[in-house]
């Protein structure tokens, strides 16, 4: 990551932490009285710095995270309080136990595979080790079968040694209205019943808007933190957290037949005057977006012309006079929304943040 001032050809990247805690904050007021609010912070806070972003949301209140890998739980641990949990989604491999103890992590256990290392684990080290479990309802992706889970609940020594934290699963469908989200709720409220009086944790950022037979115990937001829209075709209620703008390195006046970029697959129709600015796919920014995205500059949109390179894009900048060497063009922020961007690339605003690079001088507006 970047650190000191920016340069001038530099792009620059704003994190704005107080917006972040705003829309945790926010998330919390939602669920039902009694439940949690976990703050998910797996790839690198969805590519925005979860060494700053987890200690905020500390500071915020916020004391139950959950990463996807074993190294991002081991990053994370020195810059949060010691009373803070830390789940790793991807459960634990053979060989990491050690690691996932010396670290103060709890592994998310996804199958009896992972149940029988980790309760194993603790008997050799003599002490009960916490733990998750996760039960599949329809995503087919981790998690405990049905099957599997009666057989789990069914032994009595099958979680010997771990301290079950929770249960848990994971909507597949949460941000649309269909009948899958009911009946994904049926089938945790089932396995719930499994492990009575163990809390549970079902809803994530769109679940939390289902209500509150979908909150349980313990919500657990991540993109609904990071300005992603939980509620597609509605308005937003969360925050923009991230600005990305880019400087304009050239300014060059172009007439048919000349072409822009790689491939030539933009050709001038008529006087153009092209603005070349510093960011590309090195960047983060997607080729996708190649002759479909755009920027703002002064409340007016340049659309991108020709191909997003490593480096550089070019813009059709013909209705923007005033716009000079240096100056700064927004590409993600207030006037350009991450799903907005996401929808021109044809992809989610997930793709979008986490694919950011470290190339872009970074700074953070305070909590």
């Amino acid at each position: 990551m970047n650190s000191g001032a920016a340069r001038a050809s530099q792009s620059r990247l704003e994190i704005d932490l107080g917006a972040i805690v705003a829309n945790w904050l926010s998330l919390k007021a939602r669920l039902r009285p009694g439940a949690t609010c976990a703050g998910v912070v797996k790839a690198d806070a969805y590519g925005l710095g979860a060494a700053r972003i987890g200690p905020a949301l500390a500071r915020a209140g916020c004391r139950i995270f959950f990463v996807a890998q074993l190294g991002e739980g081991i990053r994370l641990r020195p810059v949060l309080p010691a009373g803070c949990d830390i789940f790793v989604l991807n459960g634990v491999l053979p060989g990491e136990a050690p690691e996932f103890r010396a670290a103060g992590l709890h592994p998310v256990l996804n199958d009896p595979a992972q149940i029988a290392l980790w309760s194993g684990y603790a008997s050799s080290v003599g002490i009960a080790l916490p733990a998750v479990l996760h039960v599949d309802t329809g995503m087919s992706r981790l998690g405990l079968s049905q099957g599997d889970a009666r057989r789990v609940a069914a032994d009595p020594d099958a979680l010997a040694g771990i301290e079950l934290r929770f249960v848990m699963s994971h909507l597949a469908r949460a941000e649309e209205e269909v009948a899958m989200n009911a009946t994904q709720l049926a089938e945790f409220t089932m396995a719930t019943s499994l492990w009575p009086g163990i809390p549970a944790s079902l809803a994530n950022s769109s679940g939390i808007f289902l209500g509150n037979d979908f909150h349980f115990d313990l919500a657990r937001p991540g993109a609904a933190l990071y300005g992603i829209n939980p509620i597609p075709g509605r308005p937003n209620p969360q925050l923009p957290v991230a600005m990305l703008s880019a400087p304009v390195l050239q300014l060059r006046d172009i007439a048919p037949p000349r072409s822009v970029g790689y491939g030539a697959t933009y050709q001038a129709a008529g006087p153009t005057r092209v603005a070349t600015i510093a960011c590309g796919y090195a960047d983060g920014w997607l080729r996708g977006l190649s002759n479909r995205g755009g920027a703002v500059f002064a409340g007016q949109t340049l659309p991108f012309i020709g191909r997003v390179s490593m480096d550089l894009i070019t813009l059709d900048a013909s209705n923007v006079r005033d716009l000079a060497v240096g100056d700064h063009v927004e590409l993600l922020g207030p006037a350009r929304p991450v799903d907005a961007i996401a929808d021109e690339a044809g992809t989610n605003g997930w793709e979008i943040l986490t694919r950011l690079g470290s190339r872009a001088a970074r700074s953070y507006r305070p909590a």
